[in-house]
């Protein structure tokens, strides 16, 4: 599972210039990408991975029904840690489904040409992540049954929300989101599903995808609509998933709680956002590169750029937390130098030792180039930043709640069953939906992967 890079030829150009090998013709693109999905079926290690997930969303739906049932009493939740396990997945979550569109639109537009490759499985990455994510904070709730009470229309209680709460902005932030990450995924899919008409067997498979396709047909007049429409929502979702992970950032920086009272908590959090993000997907195109044999199409160059995003974003959170130190230091108050003391010291210091660990000090071996281009340690960097960056989003929590300004009013956190279900759960269900979603439906886009060679061929 090792990845190495093209050589250079004498001359000094070389082959690694190219993101394709010279082998991958138009047509030979279309069968790498539709072949396994229309024509050989799934094997044997994707239904293996598929009756994992399908244990774990089985297990999620077992730990919401409690909840609903029982109350958020089963949680580990008490009267000073009020924001405990689901608020904690929630953020990490949304961060996860923020960075799909975000990593999408912002290749897009900076015309990086190894986006071709990875857009469309981060952009379903976003629609399952930020569902998921979506379905904490109303598990948090305390009547998680009554929702729908976050929604302005008038009834008979004349109750409508209260737009100072942070939960309300998080829910219209989520909805917004959620509804443009669609519109924006499916458009891009507009060509190959088109493809997928056109080359589908089965009468029942063509008349599904020639719906989905909404009469493409690939004429001038389509292609320049298209390309409008998409380009122009990229400009659109870069502004969007920035305002919605700092609408998140401001949820604990719009507090009084030592601590919290950070400036630097909305762009912070939009950069662990794309941390946690590009860390999950080179775990996904890990996957899809080893089961649908995309060795051409996923290339060490995919990996080694992926990487060096993974690396310069740990600088930039080992910068926000150095200055998240510093600000508790510098403001002179007892409570924040106390919580920052706590963090180090506290119940949860093993914790945080950890969450350093991961993504302070495991990213920085991506500085050798050979590591950066070997895909089993780029796996394990990226597993450990998305357990580090669980553990910052949860600390967050603990740490605060654990440790207010009354001595009365400290009390730790401790897990319950239901709280590890909710931990792990999640990731079968999310991984049970995005391998329905890579069986069904082009996971890389083939027309964008077509460009990118006519390019190549042409320069």
């Amino acid at each position: 599972m090792s990845l190495t890079l093209p050589a250079r030829n004498a001359s000094g150009s070389s082959r690694a210039h190219s993101l394709l090998p010279a082998t991958m013709t138009d047509q030979a693109i279309t069968g790498a990408i539709a072949d396994p999905l229309l024509r050989r079926g799934a094997g044997r290690g994707w239904w293996i991975a598929f009756a994992f997930a399908l244990l774990g969303a089985f297990a999620m739906v077992a730990t919401m029904a409690l909840v609903f049932m029982r109350g958020i009493g089963v949680l580990g939740n008490n009267k000073n840690v009020v924001w405990g396990v689901p608020i904690a997945n929630y953020v990490w979550w949304i961060g996860i489904g923020n960075a799909g569109t975000l990593i999408s639109a912002l290749l897009l537009l900076t015309r990086q040409d190894w986006r071709a490759s990875i857009n469309r499985f981060a952009e379903t990455m976003t629609l399952f992540a930020v569902a998921i994510a979506g379905l904490f904070p109303i598990l948090h709730l305390g009547r998680p049954q009554y929702f729908y009470w976050l929604f302005p229309y008038p009834n008979s209680m004349t109750l409508w929300p209260q737009w100072r709460s942070a939960l309300v902005w998080d829910f219209w932030a989520i909805l917004s989101y959620l509804l443009f990450s669609i519109v924006f995924w499916y458009a891009g899919m507009l060509p190959d599903l088109a493809t997928f008409r056109d080359r589908a067997e089965s009468r029942r498979a063509q008349l599904v995808y020639g719906a989905l396709a909404l009469g493409w047909r690939g004429s001038a007049s389509q292609w320049r609509a298209h390309r409008m429409f998409y380009t122009t929502m990229a400009a659109l979702a870069v502004p969007l998933v920035c305002s919605v992970h700092s609408i998140v950032g401001l949820d604990f920086a719009a507090s009084l709680m030592p601590g919290w009272q950070e400036t630097i908590f909305p762009p912070y959090f939009v950069v662990g956002a794309m941390f946690s993000g590009f860390a999950m997907v080179v775990i996904l195109a890990a996957a899809l590169r080893q089961g649908f044999r995309y060795e051409a199409l996923l290339t060490p160059r995919h990996f080694e750029a992926m990487a060096i995003i993974i690396l310069a974003s740990s600088l930039i959170m080992t910068l926000s937390y150095a200055t998240e130190w510093f600000n508790g230091w510098y403001s002179g108050k007892s409570a924040e130098r106390g919580e920052v003391a706590f963090s180090f010291t506290g119940t949860y210091a093993l914790l945080f030792y950890a969450q350093l660990l991961c993504n302070c000090l495991l990213p920085q071996i991506l500085w050798w180039p050979t590591l950066r281009r070997r895909l089993i340690p780029l796996v394990l960097v990226s597993f450990g930043v998305l357990v580090g960056m669980w553990l910052e989003r949860i600390l967050i929590i603990w740490n605060t709640l654990s440790r207010g300004y009354l001595a009365s009013a400290r009390q730790t956190f401790h897990m319950t069953g239901a709280d590890w279900s909710l931990l792990l759960s999640p990731l079968g269900l999310f991984a049970f939906l995005f391998l329905i979603s890579v069986r069904v439906l082009p996971s890389i886009s083939m027309h964008e992967v077509k460009e990118l060679r006519h390019e190549e061929a042409q320069s």
